[in-house]
């Protein structure tokens, strides 16, 4: 089995429909420029309300993934 080293970063995936799309589009923005994604966490779910309605979803996540092995 090897062994790895990984990166954690914070990021805020955002939608309209929910909290699952929040976190799928957040982990869909960040694997565009990050690779070797392999975890996400959960942090903070928040939202914003408009005329007493559920206008936004926000959910903070934690990433992680896998650093660069050397050859």
């Amino acid at each position: 089995m090897s062994h790895h080293t990984y990166r954690v970063t914070e990021i805020v995936g955002t939608s309209h429909e929910g909290t699952d799309a929040a976190i799928r589009n957040g982990v869909a923005k960040a694997s565009e420029t990050l690779h070797n994604l392999d975890w996400f966490e959960i942090t903070e779910v928040r939202g914003q309300i408009k005329d007493g309605q559920i206008e936004h979803y926000q959910v903070s996540l934690k990433v992680g993934f896998r650093l660069d092995e050397k050859g």
